[in-house]
């Protein structure tokens, strides 16, 4: 699924395509913003870290998870 990070003071968005689940991205982002955990890290679908200090997040856009496709086939 696709995820779009904003950060304050940054021009540019973090995208990246993530294989967690919308509940393990949403659950991070709280922890983030709750200061449990003072900082968000999601792992893209290669592995790389994507690590964002909690108190600058100004927003966090979740895709909606769909199934990859394969093959040649008409959608």
């Amino acid at each position: 699924m696709e995820i779009k990070i904003g950060v304050q003071h940054t021009p540019r968005e973090i995208v990246l395509d993530s294989g967690q689940s919308a509940e393990e991205v949403e659950s991070a982002v709280a922890a983030a913003l709750s200061g449990s955990g003072k900082l968000l890290t999601l792992v893209d679908v290669q592995g790389r870290k994507v690590v964002v200090p909690g108190d600058r997040l100004a927003y966090v856009e979740i895709g909606r998870q769909t199934p990859r496709r394969v093959g040649f086939t008409p959608a």
